[in-house]
C-alpha cells in the first residue's frame, strides 16, 4: 500500500515540476526576450513602481520605492511625458514625434498569477512621427497617439511595443487641430472636430470611417476620459457623454465654465474635472471643481477652497478625487457626496505661473501611493493614500515638470 500511496504523489510531483518547467519557460519567453536581456531583465519577486520625470533637457527614470535614478536621458526642447497604456512604456513627445521610452519594470498574467520583471530603462528606438505631437489615450487595449499637425492619428495594441514598432492603424479628422482620438476594441473611433483656429465638438466612426453619430455641442473641446463603453469629453459650457451611438450634453451651471482636463476611475462613474468661468483671463486660478455624473450627465461643482492646475488632479484607489491646491494641500473628495473628506500637507505653498510649460507641482497615483513633485524643491514626495501622510521624498538632481508613475 505504502508503493501504491507514492504513485499519485510522484505523478503530482512530475506534474507540478513540469508546469514550473512549462512556467519558466513561457515566462523566460514572454517575458525577457534577448532585447530586454540585453538590458539587464531579471525576473523579480514582485511588480516595481517606477516613475518618469521631464526636466529642462531631458528625462529622468526613477525607481519609486527609493528614489534612485535607473536612466537620465538628455532631450532637447520641452518634453511632454504620457503613458504608452501598458504599465511598462511611456511616450515622449519630442520634435521628431512621439518616442517611446520603456521604463525597465513589468509584470506578465500567468494563470492565477503573475511574473513580475526588471531591467535597465532605456529608450527603445520606436518613433511614431508627428508634425506636432498632442494627446496620448489609451482605452480597450488600443492606445492612439494624435498628431495636431495633421489632425491624424496612429493606433495600436501598446503591448507589442515590447516586440518593437507595432503594426498601427491611421485615420484623420478633416483638418488639423489641437484634437483627441479615442479606438474601441471593435475598431471604432471617437474623435474632436475643429480646425487650427477653433473646436466644436466630436465625431463617432467605424474602423472604415463611416459616420454613426455627431455633434457640434460642444465648443472649445479639450480633453477625454473613458469609463468601460462611456467616453466624456470636456467643453467650454460642460461635457458631452458619449455612450456608442448616444450623445449627451452636460450642461455647465454658468454660461461659461469650462471643463478641458478631466479624471477618471474604474471605481466610479463620475469624472472629476478643471472648471473655469472667465474667457478672458489670460490665467484663471479656479478654486472649484467638476464632478460630471456619465450615467446623468449632470455636472456638481464643489469648492475646494484654493486654486490649482490642469497637473493638480488624479483618483485615487477606491475612485476617491485628488486635487493638489497652491496652498500646498492635497484633497481628498468623496465624489458621490460632492465634499472634501481629508487634507494631506505635502509642498509649500505655490502660485501658477503664466506660461503653462513652466514647471508646477504635478500629481499621478499608482495603486494606493500618490507621487507629487514640487519644482521649488526639485523633490518628488511619495503620500500614502490609506495612511493619509507623506511617507518619503526624494531629492532630484534637476526640476522637474511633468511625471508618469507606472505600476510595473
Amino acid at each position: 500500500m505504502n508503493r501504491l500511496r507514492m504513485i499519485p504523489v510522484l505523478l503530482a510531483t512530475l506534474i507540478m515540476g513540469a508546469c514550473g518547467t512549462q512556467g519558466s519557460e513561457e515566462s523566460a519567453g514572454s517575458g525577457a526576450t534577448q532585447s530586454e536581456k540585453d538590458h539587464g531583465a531579471m525576473e523579480a519577486s514582485g511588480p516595481e513602481p517606477r516613475l518618469a520625470v521631464t526636466y529642462d533637457g531631458g528625462v529622468l527614470v526613477l525607481r519609486a520605492a527609493d528614489g534612485k535614478v535607473l536612466l537620465d536621458a538628455p532631450r532637447e526642447g520641452f518634453l511632454r511625458v504620457s503613458p504608452a497604456g501598458d504599465e511598462r512604456h511611456v511616450f515622449l513627445s519630442t520634435s521628431s514625434g512621439f518616442e517611446a521610452l520603456d521604463l525597465g519594470s513589468w509584470s506578465h498574467e500567468h494563470g492565477d498569477h503573475s511574473h513580475s520583471w526588471t531591467g535597465e530603462p532605456h529608450l527603445t528606438g520606436t518613433v511614431f512621427e508627428a508634425e506636432e505631437p498632442g494627446h496620448v489615450v489609451s482605452h480597450d487595449g488600443r492606445t492612439v497617439l494624435f498628431d495636431d499637425g495633421t489632425g491624424s492619428w496612429t493606433s495600436f495594441d501598446p503591448q507589442d511595443l515590447a516586440d518593437g514598432t507595432p503594426q498601427s492603424d491611421t485615420g484623420a479628422a478633416d483638418e488639423p487641430h489641437h484634437g483627441v482620438a479615442v479606438q474601441f476594441a471593435n475598431g471604432n473611433v471617437i474623435h474632436t472636430v475643429g480646425t487650427v483656429d477653433t473646436r466644436s465638438g466630436i465625431r463617432v466612426e467605424t474602423a472604415a470611417g463611416h459616420e454613426l453619430a455627431t455633434s457640434a455641442e460642444c465648443p472649445g473641446v479639450h480633453g477625454e476620459v473613458a469609463l468601460g463603453d462611456v467616453v466624456v469629453f470636456g467643453c467650454e459650457d460642460g461635457a458631452l457623454v458619449v455612450d456608442g451611438r448616444t450623445i449627451t450634453k452636460a450642461h455647465s451651471p454658468d454660461d461659461f465654465g469650462r471643463i478641458g482636463n478631466q479624471a477618471a476611475s474604474e471605481e466610479s462613474p463620475i469624472v472629476l474635472g478643471d472648471y473655469k468661468t472667465d474667457p478672458e483671463a489670460e490665467v484663471e486660478r479656479p478654486t472649484r471643481v467638476a464632478l460630471v455624473d456619465s450615467r446623468t450627465a449632470k455636472i456638481r461643482l464643489v469648492d475646494v477652497e484654493a486654486s490649482y492646475t490642469f497637473r493638480s488632479l488624479a483618483r485615487g484607489p477606491e475612485g476617491e478625487g485628488l486635487v493638489l491646491g497652491t496652498d500646498g494641500n492635497l484633497r481628498v473628495l468623496d465624489v458621490d457626496r460632492g465634499r472634501v473628506t481629508d487634507t494631506i500637507r505635502v509642498t509649500d505653498a505655490w502660485r501658477e505661473p503664466a506660461d503653462w510649460q513652466q514647471p508646477r507641482p504635478s500629481i499621478d497615483v499608482t495603486g494606493s501611493m500618490a507621487y507629487v513633485t514640487e519644482p521649488s524643491s526639485s523633490t518628488v514626495h511619495v503620500v500614502d493614500l490609506d495612511a493619509g501622510a507623506v511617507t518619503d521624498s526624494f531629492e532630484l538632481p534637476v526640476v522637474p515638470n511633468e511625471l508618469v508613475a507606472s505600476a510595473g
